[in-house]
């Protein structure tokens, strides 16, 4: 290959879609922007509509204070508790948790500047309301930093 003509090359398209039509080009960023015409999980989802971007902006932050709810509040303790029970239902709750992890950081991953805040927000909120002391009692001890929240469980 004679690499001293490679500059006349022209750069190879993306998809036979974008040689046919390229006003249906789809542009995919790579750097933090704000506005509401994004697409956040799904292929045309918010669309161009303020109204289904505030809805997913509720969406997204609703995600990331259930994800921290199912890490900290979700858990029912019993000490010496080893039946299967509890472990499939541990699993779950664990495969739930992280599923809902895994979207929220996809839907931050669109790289829009509102997605990102929301879900911040979100497990702010929920750190706040589920595993800070703000609402724990003075006595819950069996609740402790130093033990993963899905640690042990009952059924």
């Amino acid at each position: 290959m004679d690499h001293d003509n490679m500059h006349n090359m022209s750069p190879p398209s993306s998809s036979l879609a974008n040689k046919t039509n390229p006003d249906m080009m789809m542009t995919m960023h790579m750097t933090f922007f704000w506005g509401k015409n994004t697409e956040v999980l799904f292929s045309g989802w918010p669309g161009t509509s303020s109204g289904m971007y505030a809805l997913s902006l509720i969406v997204v932050f609703l995600l990331a204070v259930i994800t921290k709810w199912l890490a900290h509040s979700l858990t029912l303790r019993c000490v010496g508790s080893t039946n299967r029970a509890t472990g499939i239902v541990q699993t779950a709750l664990y495969t739930l948790r992280i599923g809902l992890s895994y979207l929220v950081m996809l839907a931050v991953m669109s790289f829009n500047g509102g997605i990102f805040i929301v879900a911040m927000a979100g497990f702010a909120v929920g750190f706040f309301l589920f595993g800070s002391t703000a609402f724990k009692k003075p006595s819950d001890d069996l609740k402790t930093d130093k033990l993963p929240p899905l640690s042990s469980g009952c059924v």
